[in-house]
């Protein structure tokens, strides 16, 4: 609870930092070729990348940080339990972030579109509804790569080894729906800063994976198709 309570106070106070540098960059981002055009007409719009991103992603994380949380009362196997406080504390702290940008930006945390409408953007290559880009949606899932609410219980359920494996086959799943997502940040999202943390979730992610890929191989397992 101590872990859990600094974790988000932490995420509150970079939030706060984050969100404000996010707006400074907003402001001189778009090429008005010195139009002079207000910082408020180049704020994210409800229906922008920037704010589809922010909404889902927060959502995607709030989901690996209960699953690490689960993790670490199932296992006492230290490389296990390392990971999933990592995990949790740094998507904690990009969650933070990512709402604090859309309160600073006067935008709501909810949307009534459906979720990753903003990937389907820019045509058939870039994914659709119902796909998604590279991960589909499965029964029960929210969006890529997310785990069903029968997988939680699952894990929930698990013990020692049966759960270190669980856990890290999920939050594989999880990591390559997430590298997804924050790559169609990278490619479409106008405010440089929320791209920039989107580049650095898909440097991260995609060395957490080759990192779980190990894990699991220690213990005779591996990934799910």
């Amino acid at each position: 609870m101590t872990r859990t309570y600094w974790a988000a106070v932490t995420a509150v106070v970079l939030a706060m930092l984050f969100a404000a540098g996010a707006v400074t960059v907003a402001a001189g981002n778009g090429n008005d070729g010195g139009s002079g055009a207000s910082a408020a007409s180049r704020t994210p719009g409800e229906d922008s990348a920037d704010a589809g991103f922010a909404r889902d992603m927060s959502v995607h994380h709030q989901q690996a940080v209960e699953m690490s949380f689960i993790v670490r009362d199932r296992t006492k196997d230290e490389e296990v339990r390392r990971l999933a406080y990592d995990i949790a504390n740094t998507q904690a702290n990009q969650r933070g972030m990512m709402l604090g940008w859309l309160d600073l930006w006067g935008l709501p945390k909810v949307s009534s579109d459906e979720p990753m409408a903003w990937m389907a953007e820019g045509g058939p290559e870039h994914g659709g509804h119902g796909s998604h880009g590279a991960h589909e949606v499965r029964d029960g899932s929210l969006m890529p790569g997310m785990a069903t609410r029968a997988e939680l219980a699952k894990l929930r359920e698990a013990d020692g080894k049966e759960a270190e494996i669980l856990y890290l086959q999920l939050m594989t799943d999880h990591h390559k729906g997430g590298v997804t997502m924050a790559q169609g940040c990278a490619d479409r999202c106008e405010v440089g800063t929320e791209r920039s943390l989107a580049q650095g979730m898909v440097d991260a992610q995609e060395s957490e994976l080759a990192l779980m890929a190990d894990l699991l191989k220690a213990r005779g397992a591996a990934p799910r198709p």
